[in-house]
């Protein structure tokens, strides 16, 4: 989901590319996982299908490493790692840098953002990550890797959705196309609900979209309903209409207003101030 980010990511960080590196054989028992790692989720058949891989072939690419006293922390390479465990392998080859926290955390959303699997929620989290710690704004953060501010507004949009939400669209019950109708929606209580019936009823983004067209245009219907006007005010109103032939409207704000009264053209507008008595000659 998040292919193409090319020289755009790189130019915001150093390279991941490790081919001028030296690479070395760390013990696996020695290295620990990634405290800042952003995704929370890996697919196990795809980590199996690697643990096979790497069983006939080896590990093909080095992971990253940090060294901290007489342990190793994984930068880049979580999936090469567990997969090499799953393999029960003794050494994994490595290039170990030295890294500060920030650029650790840096280099990990990288490895993240260059993956083709990456989930919506995951791409969204990474984006907000970058711009919290990197202090950037949307637009900054989309110049510097290469994609639109829209583009990398919708995403972090998705982090605003209630967390049951959020669950839905994480295990595919909800598409992003369903989530982003969803946050369209002006009175945000009605998300989780709406969200449910989406998922209950199996609707489509075009079906929810319609929803919440409709739905809007009765809140915008409700909110600009009319303030009940005094029947004093009505039964006045009625008698100037009476009175000029025409729409006349008393409006009050406290105890000063104004009253509008109505005229089609310059003949009636004649007509109204021969009523008023009034001559403009």
């Amino acid at each position: 989901m998040a292919k193409g980010l090319g020289k755009g990511i790189n130019a915001l960080f150093n390279t991941v590319d490790t081919n001028e590196e030296a690479v070395v054989l760390v013990a696996i028992d020695k290295i620990e996982a990634n405290p800042f790692q952003p995704r929370k989720k890996f697919d196990k058949m795809a980590i199996n299908e690697l643990r096979d891989s790497i069983k006939i072939h080896g590990v093909l690419q080095p992971v990253i490493l940090r060294q901290i006293d007489d342990k190793y922390q994984l930068v880049v390479g979580e999936r090469r790692y567990r997969a090499s465990k799953a393999a029960n392998l003794k050494d994994i080859p490595a290039v170990i840098r030295q890294l500060s926290d920030v650029e650790m955390m840096e280099l990990s959303v990288i490895e993240n953002l260059q993956r083709e699997d990456l989930s919506p929620l995951e791409e969204a989290e990474s984006y907000a990550f970058l711009m919290k710690n990197l202090k950037l704004t949307q637009a900054k953060l989309a110049e510097r890797i290469g994609k639109s501010r829209p583009y990398i507004a919708n995403f972090i949009r998705l982090l605003t959705l209630p967390d049951e939400v959020q669950d839905m669209l994480r295990d595919g019950s909800l598409s992003v196309g369903h989530s982003r109708a969803l946050l369209g929606l002006k009175v945000k209580k009605n998300i989780l609900p709406l969200a449910k019936k989406t998922v209950n009823e199996g609707l489509t983004v075009r079906q929810l979209e319609k929803i919440v067209t409709d739905t809007n245009e009765f809140v915008s219907r409700e909110t600009i309903k009319p303030k009940k006007v005094p029947a004093y005010i009505r039964e006045s109103e009625d008698q100037l209409r009476s009175k000029f032939g025409t729409a006349v409207n008393i409006k009050r704000k406290d105890k000063k207003g104004k009253i509008e009264i109505e005229f089609l053209s310059d003949e009636d507008l004649n007509r109204i101030l021969d009523i008023l008595d009034i001559d403009l000659d």
